[in-house]
């Protein structure tokens, strides 16, 4: 299933091969200071680059600011006693290596039961600067907290690393909603939780909300035309939006083999 489409302003972003140019580049300076001089030559060869036409051309000060920042990133944690201790074996862990990144989900969320591979899921994190939900990129680091709650470095979809979080792992990071299909409808249920698409004057985003009422409609070319009667979270304000506007989690789907 494709990733739902972020609303969020736009970041012009890096590519795959600009990012590894980059990490190249830290490599063979050590701690030097990336000048302007330097900055803009490299900006150039991304802007001139035949894997960037269409896209927007690299500025220099986005160059140095990546830079600069995964140098900060980089020194922090070598310096950083916490980065090296072992993760507890009883508390969520996110351990993540250079070469598999895995998220790891805490064996009491699957009480009695082998706690499965997660390297394949797709995760989502509840941004603290909107209290909208994202889809995750890249766990980049982690921490623990003086109170002994983990936290995760976040990198969004669609997002350059000027825009990371640090979010708590236990109560802003889960597993990744999914929009249902026309037919699918009949697993809602009133009293489920949702993601919302709410769009305003200056942002467009996915909130929690909650199904109130649900109006059946029949169903036509252009898909599932019931109605939905949600109120939001954070808000509590309500609105009447279709299948379309609404993400759920993934527990939801299990509910076919049972109507």
């Amino acid at each position: 299933m494709e990733l739902r489409p972020r609303h969020r302003q736009p970041f012009s972003g890096f590519t795959e091969e600009e990012i590894e140019k980059m990490e190249n580049e830290l490599k063979q300076s050590g701690e030097q200071d990336f000048d302007q001089h330097f900055c803009k030559k490299l900006a150039g060869v991304f802007s001139h680059s035949k894997d960037r036409a269409g896209k927007p051309i690299v500025k220099w000060t986005e160059v140095q600011t990546w830079l600069q920042n995964r140098q900060k990133s980089c020194l922090s944690k070598c310096n950083s006693a916490e980065a090296n201790r072992k993760l507890p074996d009883v508390t969520e862990e996110c351990a993540l290596k250079e070469e598999n990144q895995r998220f790891h989900m805490p064996e009491d969320s699957f009480p009695g039961k082998k706690v499965p591979d997660l390297s394949d899921l797709q995760f989502e994190a509840r941004s603290s600067v909107d209290g909208a939900w994202y889809d995750v990129d890249t766990f980049t680091s982690h921490r623990f907290l003086e109170s002994g709650e983990p936290e995760v470095l976040v990198r969004y979809v669609g997002f350059g690393p000027e825009e990371d979080e640090w979010i708590n792992v236990r109560k802003s990071v889960r597993e990744r909603s999914v929009a249902l299909e026309n037919k699918e409808c009949i697993k809602v249920r009133v009293g489920d939780s949702a993601l919302c698409f709410q769009e305003g004057k200056d942002n467009a985003r996915y909130v929690e909300a909650r199904i109130l009422e649900i109006q059946k409609k029949f169903h036509d070319i252009r898909g599932c035309r019931c109605l939905f009667v949600i109120q939001y979270d954070h808000d509590n304000t309500q609105e009447i939006v279709h299948l379309r506007r609404l993400c759920f989690r993934p527990s939801i789907l299990g509910r076919l083999s049972q109507i």
